[in-house]
């Protein structure tokens, strides 16, 4: 048993390292090409073995990376262009140069001018899995740190399915099948409900050999809570309209054919599975009202976190897309006016309800505090660069204060009025090695289970008291006063306070974009005008008025992705979505 120990802790270090290391990589598949190392060669020695796995681990948080899109002439030196987020209504891209989140904007996605990001990165590392799971007998490594491993293995293979589901319904299941890059790769699709159940085969099976959650050296591996927070993901969305009953298709590939409420009973159960856990917490600190939301965010250990895509010590990265140019900050997304309009006021009430003292030439007063710790305004305070103390963003155009328009102003730096403040650091800086961080970044959190659970519980049984109080948790961390909802609220009601509660306290995780595909209510949301907001300032005088950013067109089809032609082109077997 003492040997078992010692080889696990040696293990979890290395792996620590490995996974700190592999942040900037591209995947083991790349790595392998440029280091000339082979099969063999890899998993006769133990380190090389542990490489391999943090390598699978260093892509889990691609999807939802704020930098995910990039534009530019040149192929080998790309500009981020923002990610999921200004391909929703959560933002405005940086730039109008070419990129995916662009063609999601405008309506002109298809399959000639889609990144092939998802499908490529996603079954590179599955095929790398199979790699693991096949040569891991083998490995000069313990059987008890082997088990570990293999089980680890297999919730990142169900991590990347999970990915191509939520991309494009059912993929092809290659089991444990590897496939060289000479052979012709078999892409028959499987149906949804075939995928959804390997899935949750694989969360199933991964728990049983993984402790319930991951600390000290070990913290950022997979867990038996990753295992199954990642099965309330895939639930909850295996229930939602889009593919419950309400598919593109009836051929079973992009959802199932029949409405079936009992699934949102599967996904209530999965949540509540997290729940019981009893592990897993909110972050809370009032001291300042929704403090605590902001922290969770900067704190590299915390009790919220279920599964996160592990940093360096002392990182700025995010503030580098997301601050203002003063702070040497660009290539983030812009928060678009109707984000904003979501977060109600500090009383808990829509800023359109007539009671809730919402003042539209002073609309930044009073806001639930998320909406600071969210999105940068004008006169948001924040750190200077390569110096002491904070100061306001001017964001305005005019002079204030004896300062003139400068390089925040809306039109100038910002194309909507505002700049992303979600998890970022009050004490980092880009460009700054004497402000930076330790955070990590979030792929799942208690938050998501407490609201996947309302929502899956709303939609069985209707709003419960247990429904009320996942989400009034939510609200009462958040520093809302009072927290609480009206009691009362119909089915219908309370839907609609879920998603909304769900679109501000998730926004820039990359959920948003899902959501509103699987409620099925991207017409509504995407398919508008969206607005910024334009602050003029002379001297003690200020107005705020909206302004148009962008049309965004939404068709059917944009419901999910088109697989890339380059793969439909190599593989006849592979159907392609509907309407691309």
């Amino acid at each position: 048993m003492r040997k078992n120990y010692f080889q696990f802790v040696v293990y979890s270090f290395f792996i620590m390292l490995f996974l700190l290391a592999s942040c900037k990589k591209d995947g083991f598949l790349g790595q392998t090409q440029t280091s000339n190392l082979t099969e063999e060669t890899v998993f006769a020695d133990s380190a090389n073995t542990v490489d391999f796995l943090a390598g699978i681990y260093s892509n889990v948080g691609f999807s939802s990376s704020a930098s995910r899109f990039t534009y530019g002439p040149n192929p080998l030196n790309q500009t981020p262009n923002g990610g999921l987020d200004a391909s929703s209504d959560e933002a405005e891209v940086y730039s109008s140069g070419g990129s995916t989140a662009l063609a999601w904007e405008t309506g002109t996605i298809n399959a000639a001018v889609v990144t092939n990001d998802a499908y490529k990165i996603c079954y590179n590392n599955i095929r790398a899995v199979n790699q693991l799971l096949k040569n891991l007998p083998g490995s000069p490594i313990n059987t008890f740190v082997k088990t570990q491993m293999k089980a680890e293995a297999r919730f990142l293979r169900a991590w990347y399915y999970s990915i191509l589901l939520k991309h494009y319904g059912g993929v092809h299941l290659v089991g444990d099948s590897i496939y060289n890059y000479t052979e012709q790769i078999p892409a028959a699709r499987n149906t949804y409900e075939e995928c959804v159940n390997y899935i949750i085969s694989e969360c199933d099976a991964a728990a049983q050999d993984l402790p319930t959650v991951q600390t000290g050296v070990n913290y950022g591996r997979a867990s038996k809570g990753a295992c199954l927070a990642l099965k309330s993901r895939v639930l909850l969305y295996a229930a939602s309209p889009l593919f419950n009953g309400e598919a593109l298709d009836n051929n079973g590939l992009v959802g199932y054919p029949a409405y079936d409420k009992e699934r949102w009973k599967l996904a209530e159960n999965a949540a509540s599975a997290v729940i019981a856990l009893g592990t897993y917490s909110l972050y809370v600190d009032n001291s300042t009202p929704g403090i605590g939301f902001q922290t969770v965010f900067t704190k590299r250990y915390n009790t919220e976190y279920i599964f996160q895509l592990m940093r360096p010590t002392g990182n700025s990265d995010l503030e580098g897309l997301f601050d203002p140019p003063s702070r040497t900050g660009k290539n983030g997304a812009f928060p678009l006016q109707g984000l904003v309009d979501a977060f109600p006021m500090s009383n808990g009430k829509a800023i359109t309800d007539p009671s809730s003292g919402y003042d539209p030439q002073n609309p930044y007063a009073n806001r639930d505090p998320r909406l600071d710790y969210t999105v940068i305004h004008d006169q948001t305070p924040l750190q200077n660069r390569l110096s002491a103390g904070f100061s306001p963003v001017n964001i305005y155009q005019g002079t204030y204060n004896g300062v003139a328009t400068g390089p925040d102003a809306v039109h100038v730096g910002t194309t909507t009025g505002y700049y992303t403040n979600k998890m970022l650091s009050p004490n980092a800086v880009a460009q700054d090695f004497t402000h930076v961080t330790d955070r990590v970044l979030p792929l799942m959190r208690y938050a998501e289970i407490l609201l996947n659970y309302a929502e899956a519980a709303n939609e069985y049984e209707g709003p419960t008291g247990l429904v009320y109080s996942a989400v009034e948790a939510i609200r009462q961390r958040a520093g809302l006063n009072p927290y609480q909802l009206p009691a009362g609220l119909s089915q219908t009601e309370m839907r609609k306070v879920i998603q909304n509660e769900r679109r501000i306290e998730l926004a820039f995780e990359g959920q948003r974009f899902w959501d509103v595909r699987r409620w099925k209510i991207a017409e509504q949301t995407d398919n508008i005008q969206t607005m910024g907001m334009e602050v003029n300032r002379n001297g003690n005088t200020v107005t705020y008025s909206t302004f148009p950013v962008r049309k965004r067109n939404f068709r059917t089809a944009m419901y999910l992705w088109p697989f890339p032609q380059s793969e439909v082109a190599k593989s006849p077997e592979l159907v392609q979505n509907p309407g691309y």
